[in-house]
């Protein structure tokens, strides 16, 4: 069976790029974009997939999300394959002209939906904001009339699975996203923390640097990666200035070292408001490390509360305790948490997708 995979962008990695290039590298499928990064996909690990880019797009919003949509629209490849797995929320007009198709969602396009009023207030521009939300009511329309052409929806949590529901009206069937958790080992808790994130409003990393500012005896080190999008650029700018001395933060990590910086940290820390699932909490977990995440969202569906870790409030003094707790036995956790993860490990996903690409062919 001859498959395709469709992704909005491939330019810079994390959770959801990693989702596309999984399935493409297990299911031996072609893979689809329009911005890409061949070194950058290279350096997670992903070599030997044929990847296609039907164009390039503008780096920042909102002609980037546009293009993805109209492109993925126009492109029709129902005569080159038997089946079709839309993984990006942009991406997903392409189920108009490809059939049979499944939708792997992690989460109705947030902007539009979950985070329209924090994006309106946090991150657009004053004099923007009306324009932003007629940009908002218009692709409402369409992902409500594109979605239809979706034959099957699969989506990588229970979080994301209520919001299809709320928002698109439609059932999804949960299958946790993929970790290969063969890769990732322990080897101490070492004497700093780590947080892996996409360097944006949402995921909150300024908590964390404010946090860490009041214990200035414990270290952090952040693995950030971020588009060259404008407002990407501007919360980076942000933290690099409250960033206190006991903070690092680093980019541009190869598979390889941040598998090394997750062997060695004391612990994980994760504050992404209402996030989708949360693939850095299960890599931490395979790596035996305790995780404090807030208490939203699919952090609720991986962390096990003082069983694998910490869920906590979303302030700073909430994540200082929780640190100043963990650190009383952090090696504790090490075997609860490698017990954990073996229900998100890839071939679990990859057998469960052919289950349902086999129920649609």
């Amino acid at each position: 069976m001859k498959i395709a995979v469709f992704h909005n962008y491939l330019d810079n990695i994390g959770g959801s790029e990693i989702v596309a290039l999984t399935l493409a590298k297990e299911l031996k499928a072609d893979l689809y974009t329009t911005n890409l990064d061949l070194n950058k996909i290279k350096k997670m690990g992903f070599n030997n997939i044929n990847i296609y880019s039907i164009g390039k797009i503008p780096i920042n919003p909102p002609l980037r999300q546009q293009l993805v949509l109209r492109k993925f629209r126009k492109l029709n490849l129902k005569n080159k394959y038997d089946f079709f797995i839309i993984a990006g929320d942009w991406a997903f007009s392409g189920a108009i002209m490809n059939k049979p198709n499944l939708w792997y969602v992690h989460s109705p396009t947030r902007e539009l939906w979950d985070l329209y009023e924090h994006t309106k207030s946090k991150i657009v521009p004053f004099g923007k904001k009306l324009a932003f939300s007629l940009w908002v009511k218009y692709n409402r329309i369409l992902s409500k009339r594109y979605v239809k052409e979706a034959d099957k929806i699969v989506c990588n949590s229970e979080n994301t699975k209520y919001r299809v529901r709320k928002y698109l009206n439609r059932e999804a069937k949960v299958i946790y996203p993929p970790v290969d958790t063969s890769k990732f080992r322990y080897k101490k808790n070492g004497d700093y923390w780590l947080s892996v994130n996409r360097l944006i409003n949402h995921k909150r990393v300024d908590l964390q640097l404010k946090a860490f500012s009041k214990i200035p005896n414990e270290r952090l080190v952040v693995v950030g990666c971020y588009e060259k999008a404008k407002h990407f650029v501007e919360y980076t700018s942000y933290i690099n200035k409250i960033k206190p001395s006991n903070v690092k933060i680093v980019k541009d990590l190869s598979s390889d070292e941040l598998i090394e910086l997750y062997s060695e940290c004391k612990g994980f820390i994760a504050t992404s408001k209402d996030e989708d699932f949360g693939m850095n909490i299960v890599e931490a977990m395979a790596s035996g490390k305790p995780v404090i995440a807030v208490n939203e969202g699919g952090y609720k569906e991986t962390v096990i509360d003082k069983v694998t870790g910490r869920l906590i409030n979303a302030d700073e003094d909430s994540l200082i305790n929780a640190i100043k707790e963990i650190n009383l036995c952090p090696e504790s956790y090490k075997e609860r948490c490698i017990k954990r993860v073996k229900m998100f490990d890839t071939k679990i996903f990859v057998d469960k997708i052919k289950n349902e690409i086999k129920s649609k062919s």
